[in-house]
């Protein structure tokens, strides 16, 4: 039986973190890396009205450089993010009209459902103004992306079934663990018969380079392959998937990507087995499981540098350098205009927004321990 996005090729360009010159999106780079996707023959592209500068560089890069009918275009509606009233949630959608010049959008999402976030769809109605917008034309197919619990998800899709897909944290790291859930969120989803668009595959990046027990394990199946590879093909060998969303920030990241998704016929007997043994070695290392997504930094009334900080441990812990983790937090808080984790007045928002249930205030106590801050 056919599915939405069976055609699809499984690979996506994310458009969270594009390459920058300074603090601005690269828009020269970023079009090299949509001319090299689309001459491969990929065509998903997905953006947000919250990733800052996302959708303007597309418009540049994409819309108005090829056909509209050549390519898809995802972009999502945040309701929860500054948003008081239903016409502010609305506007979102108008906004992301005007900064993509697209016309329409192949794919919407409502997004970063789960917990207290899914009540502002609620509130405002935007299940019903969603599909008002699908008859009009302006969207063709309408989902959600989510970040909670399979039984969360199972209560949406029950009571939402005119979602026709649904986005989902899906990685190798992340199949079994026991806040991500990730193999049962998928499997929820499967018996809603509602196809699943992939994001974080490599965790944010994380697992392209992943620690060094786990990269033995890659190196002596294949020395060849890039770690980052391991995590897209775990994802794309699923079944029911519309495409796999690979967050690339440059060039040589496209061209990695490309070269073995191009003709991507899933992962053979001896590839799972790797993979098996990869999850053995990582389940045994205690990592902040951060993606940086940064929801944190949007509702924290100090500017702490969560994700920075988080990622500076989380190098300590897999390396042991102390020199290179406070090199990586000085520029990745201080050097962003950030503050050291030891200001956290621990009000709680971030724990709210976190798509990962970090107990962040506990963790910037033992990130700041940890690095003399």
């Amino acid at each position: 039986m056919a599915y939405l996005g069976e055609n699809i090729k499984k690979l996506g360009f994310g458009l969270m973190r594009l390459p920058k010159n300074g603090e601005e999106i690269d828009i020269e780079q970023t079009k090299k890396m949509v001319d090299m996707f689309m001459e491969a023959g990929f065509t998903y592209f997905d953006t947000a009205w919250a990733y800052a500068g996302s959708e303007d560089a597309i418009r540049q890069a994409l819309v108005e450089r090829y056909p509209r009918d050549s390519y898809q275009l995802a972009t999502k509606n945040a309701a929860w993010i500054k948003c008081e009233t239903r016409e502010d949630a609305i506007a979102q959608f108008e906004t992301s009209l005007k900064q993509t010049g697209a016309g329409y959008f192949d794919f919407y999402l409502l997004h970063n459902l789960g917990e207290n976030r899914t009540k502002v769809f609620d509130d405002f109605d935007i299940w019903n103004w969603a599909q008002e917008q699908k008859a009009a034309g302006l969207i063709r197919h309408v989902g959600f992306s989510f970040h909670s619990t399979p039984e969360e998800l199972d209560e949406i899709l029950t009571n939402h079934p005119e979602m026709e897909f649904v986005q989902l944290q899906i990685n190798y790291a992340d199949w079994e663990n026991h806040s991500i859930k990730s193999r049962e969120c998928y499997e929820v989803a499967r018996r809603h018969g509602k196809p699943v668009v992939i994001m974080e595959p490599v965790k944010g990046g994380m697992l392209a380079n992943p620690p060094e027990p786990v990269k033995a394990v890659f190196d002596r199946a294949d020395p060849n392959a890039s770690y980052a590879s391991w995590g897209i093909k775990f994802a794309a060998n699923l079944e029911g998937i519309i495409t796999v969303l690979s967050g690339m920030s440059s060039v040589e990241q496209m061209a990695d990507n490309l070269s073995y998704m191009k003709d991507f016929k899933g992962l053979t007997p001896e590839d799972k087995k790797v993979i098996d043994e990869a999850q053995e070695e990582l389940a045994k290392i205690p990592l902040i499981p951060c993606t940086t997504c940064n929801y944190c930094a949007k509702v924290c009334p100090m500017n702490i540098g969560i994700s920075g900080s988080f990622t500076a441990m989380n190098m300590l812990t897999l390396y042991g350098d102390m020199e290179a983790a406070k090199r990586q937090e000085n520029w990745l808080v201080g050097g962003h205009g950030a503050k050291k984790a030891t200001e956290c007045i621990k009000c709680g928002n971030c724990e709210e927004a976190c798509p990962q249930h970090i107990h962040i205030r506990d963790e910037l106590v033992r990130t700041a321990e940890a690095l003399g801050l």
